[in-house]
């Protein structure tokens, strides 16, 4: 879907309904904020066995 076709539908709502899409929009950048979050923890823990060992941190350590 193009944006500008989304933007021409929302100019045409009724103004006591603009809120309503608002908070909408803003629980959606929050779903995607929080969804990033999860995939970094779940990264985390599944590469921490390499991040702790020693020989990595040799190999980082000159930067």
């Amino acid at each position: 879907m193009d944006k500008k076709l989304l933007i021409n539908e929302i100019e045409k709502i009724p103004e006591p309904f603009i809120e309503e899409i608002y908070d909408f929009v803003s629980y959606l950048k929050a779903r995607i904020i929080r969804e990033k979050s999860e995939t970094a923890i779940a990264s985390e823990s599944s590469l921490g066995k390499d991040w702790l060992d020693a020989r990595e941190d040799s190999a980082w350590q000159n930067l």
